[in-house]
């Protein structure tokens, strides 16, 4: 997916008068990219949309002007885009309660080694970024890639095979098939790599 540049980013007064629709539109699109696994792990999977409204949110929140500045929002946002053949998301473990956090997340563990992408006999190991978690510690975000072959492109563009979604982990067991929606969404995705 082509990287964002500072040409596609409004100044914070610009981007004020379009934020409420361009926010209710990243919500609606979310909705279509956002996949729950079991009762606590949601995955939201990226795009040049998700990815520019996190950075327009960032420069707004932290009140950022300058173009060095924002170059480097760019910097840190960008490679949370796939490249082709990819899929991008943000990994949520979503415990709202914080007794119920320092109890359950010690048990997820590992976790980056147990998530799968599944169409029909092809099984792609979801690619976990490094330094959000140690053998201690486990983030409650993540940013994972899933690295498609050419089986599982075809799964996404043809709907032939239902595609599914799979946690293996000793502690979390679950799996979620996209709907036809997401799958269409994502699908979209990999042709714009």
């Amino acid at each position: 997916m082509k990287p964002l540049t500072l040409a596609d980013i409004k100044d914070i007064a610009a981007y004020e008068r379009v934020r409420n629709a361009f926010r209710n539109q990243i919500i609606e699109l979310k909705t279509l990219r956002r996949v729950g696994i079991g009762d606590i792990i949601t995955l939201v999977f990226e795009n040049r949309e998700t990815i520019l409204f996190q950075v327009q949110e960032m420069m707004r929140a932290e009140r950022i002007v300058e173009d060095a500045q924002i170059q480097y929002e760019l910097d840190t946002y960008n490679p949370l885009l796939p490249d082709a053949f990819q899929l991008s998301a943000t990994l949520f473990i979503e415990i709202i309660d914080s007794q119920e956090l320092r109890r359950r997340l010690p048990t997820l563990l590992g976790l980056e080694e147990h998530l799968w992408l599944r169409a029909g006999n092809t099984r792609i190991q979801a690619q976990f970024e490094e330094g959000r978690s140690t053998a201690e510690k486990l983030s409650t975000i993540h940013y994972v890639r899933f690295q498609l072959n050419s089986e599982l492109v075809v799964a996404f563009q043809q709907g032939i095979e239902s595609i599914t979604l799979e946690l293996d982990h000793p502690n979390y067991q679950f799996s979620t098939v996209l709907s036809e929606e997401i799958r269409a969404a994502l699908a979209l995705d990999l042709e714009d790599n």
